[in-house]
């Protein structure tokens, strides 16, 4: 097969991948780790990816089955045969030509120096006045002289622990060195609600002192003015994107760090919505916080707004961003028994750098606490106020 067919063939099974999943170049990049640009030179034959690594997950992605994946394996194969053999051959360097030497000038004898010009001989200087004598001072006795230096010595001391500048010269103090920055950027949001339908709070007021519930995208405010707690669960996206367009951040783990335990606070819990169920359910990381010591475990999304239900790969470490191509991390905190605070700690390697950065809530842990046994309220859009569960029950 022709060196350019095998690459076409490659590129159209590539091709009928992106067309099948539906998705930008943009959106299939992220989730691959390549630029846009970058897949959309393999879709056109003019790029073969140099590992295989990349493609398949872009066929895993796309829901391809086992035997289009060794189909998609095999083209692969031949179109790296073929990319190798067009590669042309490096470049050989002229050999460099050594220059002549240099004769070395052989120095010239120096000329004979002029004779000096006759000098007029120095007069002769007049006898100087006799200096006058110093007056004597009067000495004093030695017991005197003993006392006054115990007195500077003592003085000396003082000044010493009082830490008087030295009147000795000294080398300047180096100026400290500034730390570099981290070579990517991460927001937080910490009031998500699941699908943007419902959520629980805990808050410590009674029903009637309790404001209605808000839409999704107020919700900070709403939470922040009751002093609410998230009940149950807390979802946290954390969006990441490198600082350098050259210059890629690699994630290598996300780690979870409890920071206190305690009891549910005997307060109210509030749901904002009775939930919704949506036909997409994005990759996230799941961490049970009632356990000893809480992991952050990726889980697969599930789409299943098509005709057949298709599966998101969970985000799998290490992974990388890059100015142009940020990613988001999804992260679904529970716990049934306690009053939780907590962060993330997230793992960076960017060439000869590497780090831990921590990731909080506005510089403060999150907070998620159990909601068993404690009065649950929805709220009755017909009589506008927060009803119990059995108060509903007798109102259906």
């Amino acid at each position: 097969m022709p060196k350019d067919a095998a690459v076409e063939e490659f590129a159209r099974l590539v091709r009928a991948l992106k067309a099948r999943d539906g998705r930008s170049y943009e959106a299939l990049g992220r989730r691959l780790s390549v630029s846009a640009s970058t897949l959309h030179r393999y879709c056109s034959g003019a790029t073969v990816p140099e590992e295989f690594a990349v493609v398949d997950r872009l066929a895993l992605l796309c829901g391809a089955d086992e035997e289009e994946r060794r189909a998609l394996a095999a083209a692969w194969t031949e179109a790296d045969r073929a990319r190798r053999r067009a590669a042309p051959p490096a470049p050989m360097s002229a050999p460099t030509s050594v220059p002549p030497p240099v004769p070395t000038p052989v120095p010239s004898a120096p000329e004979p120096s002029p004779d000096p010009e006759p000098t007029a001989p120095k007069p002769t200087p007049a006898p100087e006045a006799p200096l006058p004598r110093p007056r004597r001072t009067p000495s004093l006795p030695a017991p005197l002289l003993v006392a006054g230096a115990v007195v500077l010595v003592v003085l000396a001391l003082a000044a010493a622990l009082l830490g008087r500048p030295s009147r000795t010269p000294s080398a300047p103090a180096p100026s400290p060195q500034r730390e570099q920055p981290v070579p990517f950027t991460w927001a937080v949001g910490s009031q998500l609600w699941q699908g943007g339908c419902g959520h629980t709070y805990l808050v410590d007021r009674a029903p009637r002192a309790v404001a209605p519930p808000p839409v999704a995208a107020d919700a900070g405010a709403w939470a922040g003015a009751h002093g609410a707690v998230h009940g149950g669960e807390t979802l946290v996206r954390v969006t990441l994107q490198g600082r350098s367009p050259s210059t890629a951040v690699v994630l290598h783990a996300l780690h979870v760090r409890v920071v206190g335990r305690a009891a549910p606070p005997p307060w109210n819990a509030y749901r904002t919505g009775s939930g919704c169920g949506g036909a997409v359910t994005l990759r996230h990381f799941a961490v049970d916080l009632d356990r000893p010591r809480p992991l952050a475990r990726p889980v697969d999304g599930r789409d299943a707004s098509g005709e057949e239900p298709r599966t998101i790969p969970a985000v799998s470490f290490p992974y990388k961003v890059t100015a142009s191509d940020p990613e988001e991390l999804l992260v679904s905190a529970r716990t049934a028994g306690c009053d939780c605070r907590w962060y993330l700690e997230l793992e960076w390697s960017s060439g000869d750098r590497s780090g831990t950065v921590r990731i909080t809530d506005g510089g403060k842990p999150f907070r998620t606490s159990g909601t068993a046994g404690r009065p649950a309220y929805a709220f009755d859009t017909v009589e506008g106020r927060w009803i119990t569960d059995a108060e509903s029950g007798q109102s259906g």
